[in-house]
């Protein structure tokens, strides 16, 4: 009897204090480094639904009911010179994945046409490589982002790798460019575990360029390397602290021949939890569910937006088939949201 009565009042406390943060936040858009380790920690499906309810009236609060749509064209495969763990694009492991050289005009334009065509507001141009220096590549590059942006058809986003200086960020902004991913990945302190051929910095150098040129940043991780959750907290609170306007949040999609072919998959309550954090962290910014969500959510997709995610990429990714477009959009439009958004898709209030 007392046993069941002291666990009632531990129940009881957790509520009250997720309440209290749930509170605060809609009210100031702010929560302590030590208040997001409380909510990573919870444990019980209550508390997580109850964590996840008020992930939902945060979104709707900062986001409304419009969700944001991404999808990207894999523009350079295979061969990269960097040995990110996760990847079947590295050149250090044997995976099969498909290798070609820069993609010529004629499949990005059908690659927007398309994407426009499901309501997708970015498409991002996605290269297998460490990243862009001055020289005839930067050129070639940038004459394919002149040609989408003067298309009209979606914005002209990129995920390029490091970027060798503040000129190649302001040559790509001239281009038309105008959000670029750079994932920091994970936390600083577990960043060496999945990558040696680059550092944390050179990522942080890459969107200190971005921001100089005025392009906006889209910025995540992924989960499942092997981190803590105080490592995916630490990712959050960095991530706020850099200006990321789009957060997207990966789930490691093992890839055989990969290092981490043979990780464990995260249970997906784990990963709503986790998205819930950070919609609680980023309250104004878009928490777009990307990589590995089929294979890991499985029937339990549709709870990304209940757990405070704004955001999705649609169509295939980068080595990897997602689901359908159609059935994405449906699935949209049964929880009552709106997959129509403005090309540009930014609020002044994001990054704040």
């Amino acid at each position: 009897m007392l046993s069941s009565m002291t666990a009632t009042l531990v129940d009881d406390r957790t509520r009250a204090r997720l309440a209290a943060i749930g509170q605060r936040v809609l009210e100031e858009g702010r929560i302590s480094r030590e208040e997001a380790m409380f909510l990573f920690e919870l444990e019980s499906s209550a508390d997580i639904f109850d964590l996840m309810a008020w992930a939902n009236r945060v979104r709707e609060r900062f986001k409304g009911r419009k969700v944001h749509l991404c999808s990207i064209i894999n523009a350079k495969a295979g061969r990269c010179s960097e040995d990110c763990k996760f990847c079947a694009q590295s050149a250090f492991y044997q995976t099969g994945s498909p290798q070609y050289g820069f993609v010529d005009p004629e499949p990005v334009l059908q690659a927007a046409e398309e994407a426009r065509a499901n309501g997708v507001v970015g498409l991002g141009l996605v290269a297998a490589w460490k990243g862009l220096n001055e020289g005839p590549m930067l050129e070639e590059v940038c004459r394919r982002f002149e040609e989408l942006r003067d298309s009209g058809r979606v914005r002209p986003d990129a995920s390029l790798g490091i970027l060798g200086s503040q000129t190649v960020a302001d040559r790509l902004k001239a281009a038309g460019v105008e959000c670029y991913n750079h994932n920091l990945e994970t936390s600083r302190r577990f960043f060496p575990e999945q990558c040696t051929t680059h550092t944390y910095e050179d990522r942080l150098r890459t969107i200190g360029y971005l921001k100089q040129a005025g392009i906006k940043i889209c910025s995540g991780g992924i989960l499942g390397l092997g981190e803590t959750r105080e490592d995916r907290c630490d990712l959050a609170f960095s991530l706020r602290e850099v200006g990321a306007h789009i957060v997207p949040i990966n789930i490691l999609n093992p890839i055989p021949g990969t290092p981490f072919e043979g990780r464990e998959p995260l249970p997906p309550m784990e990963i709503l939890k986790t998205i819930a954090c950070f919609r609680m962290i980023l309250p104004r910014q878009e928490i777009m569910v990307a990589g590995g969500r089929t294979v890991n959510l499985r029937d339990l997709q549709s709870m990304i937006f209940t757990a405070g995610a704004s955001a999705m990429m649609v169509g295939n990714y980068l080595t990897t088939i997602n689901q359908p477009v159609e059935k994405d959009l449906q699935m949209i439009r049964d929880l009552g949201l709106d997959p129509a958004w403005d090309r540009h898709g930014f609020s002044d209030q994001e990054h704040r």
